[in-house]
């Protein structure tokens, strides 16, 4: 675990050219080069298992505050976050225009101009784009932010509640082989009703530990049912004639992914990155001398060619720095393989290899097997990185039978485990004695007895320290 997380974590967005939170409106940060790489291979992964079956979509910024009032519970959960645009130039507005704290009342005016019959079902359209939110509590570059600047969001339509509620399951097993890919361990719950999307039936939700103990809310997924149908007269005609309203779901990741790959594989040293989203997956390093030096930089492009063509992502730092400040560099920045060549190593036909997530250095042969080798290092980091994330989770997971026993396990950096009721009454007295939030149910039981009420437990919910 890293100490002192908080300090660790700002450190190094900066030390690892991730973001600069210098520009001048609090809660905004910019991308830089090497935090933006990390940023897009983040996003083509979820792209991809996206377009599977989704299509990419671009909704303008702008919500006219008409249509942002129309759905009151909807609005009332954001209420106090929106950015208004009241002037165009000098002129005021005829109607103040929204920046979008997110998109179901600028999407679905539009999905009822869009569907009429149940031929145009079903409708899965995705974007990613900047959300804007007036965030009031401590913000945390890339946690807590007023500009949303990587929000992917998806929004569906069908037929029946049978189908939405088998896209929910389908979001899920999506957003699981997502985190999967970062290696990122996830804890999967049902929201409690009174920390569910604004006007959703219900809410689905990924949580990860962080290294302080707290979650992160890193994946959400809406069953909004009818709300918003009935709020934006989304019908369409059926098989037989009748007009009925669609049921619909939403489902969004934000820049806290980039935060949970970045916090959780990071260690004092620096990042440790899944060599999917790192930017360089193998870093090469020449030890220059003066006699030797042509060769050693002739062999070192000629590596670099034989990776890239096995599609690796690689570069060569020859920068006229001594070797020991290039190798602290790529260390910090958590590139998963580095490759050091020297004149010796040349003359003796091999590589000096480290994985960056355990450090070991490794011989390899610079013969026509180089490549598969790195690859076979590249595949035991990222499992190796996975391993070690979900092993923690599963060490800071504990159950607790009384609500005392739940403080001193949240204070020791834990998630807890406790029977709960179900009961909306209940569950805020939980939280207001122990002074942390339910994070949602995992499971239904039919044993077990309420941690708080004593009545017959209904379910298993996790409680913890929140961001």
């Amino acid at each position: 675990m890293v100490e002192n997380f908080d300090e660790w974590f700002h450190d190094i967005l900066e030390k690892a050219n991730i973001t600069d939170s210098r520009y001048p409106i609090k809660g905004m940060a910019i991308w830089m080069p090497y935090g933006f790489q990390i940023r897009k291979h983040t996003m083509n992964i979820v792209k991809k298992l996206l377009d599977k079956d989704h299509e990419e979509v671009l909704f303008p910024m702008l919500i006219p505050e008409t249509e942002l009032a129309k759905e009151g519970i909807h609005v009332k959960g954001f209420e106090d976050e929106v950015y208004w645009i009241t002037k165009g130039g000098q002129t005021e507005l005829n109607e103040q225009l929204a920046l979008r704290p997110t998109s179901e009342t600028a999407m679905y005016p539009m999905y009822a101009l869009w569907i009429r019959s149940h031929i145009d079902l079903p409708i899965k359209y995705y974007q990613i784009v900047n959300t804007f939110r007036y965030e009031t509590k401590h913000t945390r570059p890339l946690i807590r932010v007023r500009e949303i600047t990587t929000f992917k969001e998806a929004h569906t339509a069908h037929a029946t509640k049978e189908e939405s509620d088998e896209q929910i399951q389908d979001f899920i097993e999506i957003y699981k082989e997502f985190f999967d890919d970062l290696g990122i361990p996830y804890l999967i719950s049902k929201r409690p009703e009174w920390d569910k999307f604004p006007g959703a039936d219900y809410t689905m939700a990924f949580d990860v530990i962080m290294p302080n103990g707290k979650t992160l809310q890193i994946g959400t997924i809406h069953n909004l049912g009818q709300t918003f149908a009935k709020t934006f007269d989304i019908t369409f005609e059926d098989k037989d004639g009748e007009h009925k309203y669609v049921y619909q779901t939403c489902a969004g990741v934000s820049d806290r992914v980039i935060a949970s790959v970045i916090s959780v594989h990071g260690e004092e040293k620096g990042l440790r990155l899944p060599p999917k989203v790192s930017p360089n997956q193998v870093t090469i390093i020449p030890i220059l001398f003066k006699k030797g030096r042509e060769e050693v930089l002739a062999k070192c492009s000629e590596i670099k060619s034989q990776l890239e063509a096995k599609g690796l992502r690689v570069n060569i730092d020859d920068r006229d720095i001594r070797p020991g400040k290039k190798f602290f560099d790529w260390e910090l920045k958590g590139t998963p393989v580095k490759l050091e060549l020297g004149p010796r190593d040349l003359e003796n036909n091999i590589t000096i290899a480290m994985r960056r997530d355990e450090g070991e250095k490794i011989e390899l042969s610079l013969d026509d097997s180089l490549a598969d080798n790195v690859l076979d290092l590249l595949d035991k980091t990222a499992e190796n990185l996975s391993t070690t994330a979900w092993d923690f989770q599963a060490e800071h997971i504990k159950f607790a039978n009384d609500l005392d026993e739940i403080s001193d396990l949240v204070e020791a950096g834990n998630v807890v485990k406790f029977y709960w009721c179900g009961e909306e009454e209940v569950g805020h007295e939980i939280e207001e004695k122990t002074g942390y939030d339910v994070l949602g149910i995992q499971e239904e039981v039919s044993e077990g007895k309420c941690i708080a009420s004593g009545k017959d437990a209904k379910y298993i919910a996790l409680i913890a320290k929140t961001y």
